[in-house]
């Protein structure tokens, strides 16, 4: 390589003047705790509060549960706000549903009923179960090859 190059290259690493230590490697400065603080102080503009004493926080997302143990939670009623904060773990709600029940009061039951029939009706039923007998209003089913005037009037004559 060329030797002017190579000094001048030496020179722009040099921290001080000649005859001084070469810097080995760039310092880099990182703020990994900038976005837990800003965060934080948003948090307090809203007026949040801690809540003591939660074992366990189940948030339902369709047919998941995304489960906390031992979370840090705080709210701010008059925001609408609350932080729940750990280290989650997702679950299937047929795996929770035993545990959960119990933990269940009698008001709460019945929105998980309603989650269950919910998930019933987004199930793809097959067999005999999956016909229904109420074809009153109901657009007829269509053989290939055949069109819709057809199979009107194949309608209305029976």
């Amino acid at each position: 390589m060329n030797v002017e190059k190579l000094k001048k290259m030496a020179g722009a690493v040099r921290t001080g003047g000649k005859g001084s230590m070469r810097r080995k490697k760039k310092a880099v400065h990182k703020t990994t705790t900038t976005d837990d603080k800003r965060l934080q102080s948003t948090l307090k503009r809203i007026g949040v509060n801690a809540i003591p004493a939660i074992e366990e926080v189940n948030i339902f997302k369709d047919d998941l549960v995304i489960q906390f143990v031992n979370p840090k939670v705080q709210a701010s009623i008059a925001a609408n706000t609350w932080v729940v904060s750990g280290s989650p773990q997702t679950k299937k709600l047929q795996d929770l549903l035993p545990g959960i029940i119990n933990q269940l009061g009698p008001d709460n039951l019945e929105n998980l009923k309603r989650l269950a029939e919910h998930l019933q009706k987004q199930a793809p039923v097959s067999g005999p179960a999956a016909k229904q007998d109420d074809d009153d209003g109901d657009v007829p089913e269509l053989v290939p090859g055949e069109t819709f005037e057809a199979a009107a009037d194949e309608n209305q004559a029976s």
